[in-house]
């Protein structure tokens, strides 16, 4: 059986040319941003479904801006394994983030296919378009939809410009009345696959290409308002102020010092909103963000209380109003034992390495999820650095080949285990 299937050297080649298809899809010349429904993206899920297509897969664009290809197992319309991951990316991101595993799945499909290896299973291959969650307040929408834990109030959502997510959807050729029909019935996916890479440097400092995923860091997200006093910057007394903008910056420097107090635990501001933003004008008001991630839900619980209490602290001395509007919370989620044994046993018939390393992930992805339909494992492989979001994203040919390969070679044992 293994002997008709490509080699590693030849999976990565197929895969690097693909994401040069893949990646020509943009909102910004000489960056690569696709937001979630906008024109790059539906291009993007256009191109995906092609590619899916010609790799023996009936594909479509389902009502939420997903790309699902399917193969049909034994029994038509019976249990499958799905491979999956996403198509959006973070703005000026970076080339692997999502596409990879997309891209890998659908290479996964067509090496089986051109093999004529019959699974006892269907596969399916899905391109989720909301996993950033750049755009729109929403945490992990596409996937959710799927695994039957779609918020309906997120299609009241706005993005920075106004544009409400279900008007984005429909512009997008989406259907906001179709999603709540996407949930899978418990059952129907024995399994869910992930490939994606590292978004740390552990396995480049250990020299791993490849690794296998035991968790998913627990996460809150926030948007935070601060309600200041704004004056001329030359007459107001600095005894009497409430500026916004000093207020916030004390918060910010909080979530730092809270974040650094815990193990494993990470605390961002990544937005910094000020208004009216005038070099003479002491700042009204200050919008921002704040992310928060641990291992375990425990302790990120105990953070967010801290911050909220600093938070509180901090706008009382200073005489400014406080909002804190929380908008995506995600405990910790284990990944399947069992899966990660498959994926164990994947990487092992590679000739790679017979006791992969396992590690936690810091950063989401839609295997959470997924989580809640059935069980799902993730695959990393090895990034230059560590370095994610961001152009200068960066992983050899052959660690891609030798990651698809191992993706590969789980679902065999999948079929083998079922057979």
């Amino acid at each position: 059986m293994a002997a008709s299937l490509p080699s590693a050297a030849v999976l990565g080649a197929r895969a690097f040319a693909a994401l040069e298809g893949l990646n020509r899809f943009s909102d910004e010349p000489g960056k690569l941003t696709r937001l979630y429904l906008s024109p790059a993206h539906r291009q993007a899920a256009e191109w995906t479904k092609g590619a899916m297509e010609v790799a023996g897969l009936t594909a479509f664009i389902d009502a939420a801006g997903s790309v699902q290809g399917r193969r049909e197992g034994p029994v038509p319309g019976g249990p499958s394994v799905m491979i999956g991951s996403h198509i959006d990316t973070v703005k000026d991101g970076g080339r692997f983030d999502g596409n990879l595993g997309v891209v890998a799945g659908i290479l996964v499909a067509q090496a089986l296919r051109d093999a004529g290896i019959v699974l006892p299973f269907a596969l399916e291959v899905v391109a989720f378009g909301d996993e950033e969650n750049v755009r729109f307040p929403t945490h992990l929408s596409t996937s959710g939809a799927l695994a039957g834990d779609y918020d309906l109030a997120w299609l009241e959502a706005r993005d920075a410009e106004g544009v409400r997510l279900s008007d984005a959807l429909l512009a997008f050729g989406g259907d906001p009345s179709g999603i709540a029909a996407l949930a899978r019935r418990r059952g129907s996916v024995t399994a869910y696959l992930e490939l994606h890479i590292e978004q740390g440097p552990v396995l480049e400092v250990e020299n791993e290409p490849v690794g296998i995923v035991t968790a998913i860091n627990a996460q809150r997200k926030a948007r935070i308002y601060v309600a200041g006093e704004a004056g001329h910057a030359g007459t107001v007394p600095m005894a009497l102020r409430k500026d916004a903008l000093t207020a916030s910056a004390e918060m910010a420097l909080a979530v730092e010092a809270i974040a650094s107090a815990y193990e494993q635990a990470v605390g961002t501001v990544g937005v910094f909103q000020v208004d009216p933003g005038a070099t003479n004008v002491v700042p009204g008001s200050v919008a921002f963000t704040i992310d928060i991630r641990c291992p375990r839900n425990e302790p990120l619980a105990a953070m967010a209380a801290a911050i909220e209490a600093r938070f509180g602290e901090i706008a009382q001395r200073r005489g400014v109003g406080l909002t804190i509007t929380p908008y995506a919370r995600a405990d910790a989620v284990p990944m399947d034992p069992a899966l990660q044994d498959a994926l164990s046993l994947g990487i092992a018939r590679t000739g790679v390495n017979p006791a992969p390393r396992r590690l936690p992930s810091g950063a989401g992805h839609d295997a959470m999820a997924m989580a809640a339909l059935c069980p799902s494992a993730m695959l990393f492989v090895r990034n230059e650095k560590g370095i994610s979001h961001s152009p200068l994203e960066a992983m050899t040919e052959a660690d891609a080949g030798i990651a698809i390969r191992a993706l590969l070679e789980t679902v065999l044992e999948l079929a083998r285990r079922e057979g």
